[in-house]
């Protein structure tokens, strides 16, 4: 990680370009070049330099959830009976596998994970919590907070 941000700089072009990036990872090249005022080829050799030290660590396709079905957002706080190594790691791989689990933090707190969980709605979430969180023998609390509205969601 140090070694990436000695070679690393951060000027305004490569600022530019990351803030446009992240709204449209799509755009393309010769659009991205004329945004930022470079040559199409400086403009590619910049995004590749970005890419090639970490700084750009991949490109995504984010789905709507709620026209593939998935309508209940819910965040999860989980707690376990215990605090090893070996507790958290049989925790994270039993959650690895279950597809209602989009997201799942090691947080600081009063609990050790924090999930974000989509489901297609309250009943599937109920089945969720019963059949997979409540299976899991390392789970000592659960606490789940339900999304009403999100206000701000940059991942769309």
């Amino acid at each position: 990680m140090a070694n990436m941000q000695q070679n690393f700089k951060m000027d305004k072009y490569n600022q530019i370009i990351l803030s446009e990036l992240k709204k449209n990872a799509r755009i393309s090249n010769a659009e991205l070049a004329d945004v930022i005022g470079l040559s199409p080829s400086a403009c590619l050799r910049r995004v590749q330099d970005l890419e090639s030290k970490g700084v750009i660590a991949g490109y995504r396709v984010v789905m709507n959830e709620k026209l593939l079905g998935n309508g209940f957002t819910a965040y999860v706080a989980v707690g376990l009976k215990s605090h090893s190594k070996s507790s958290q790691l049989a925790f994270e791989k039993a959650v690895s596998g279950a597809t209602e689990v989009k997201e799942c933090h090691n947080v600081t707190g009063p609990f050790e994970y924090l999930l974000r969980v989509e489901t297609s709605d309250i009943d599937a979430f109920k089945v969720f919590h019963t059949d997979v969180l409540g299976s899991i023998p390392q789970v000592n609390t659960i606490s789940t907070h339900v999304v009403m509205e999100s206000a701000k969601d940059e991942r769309l």
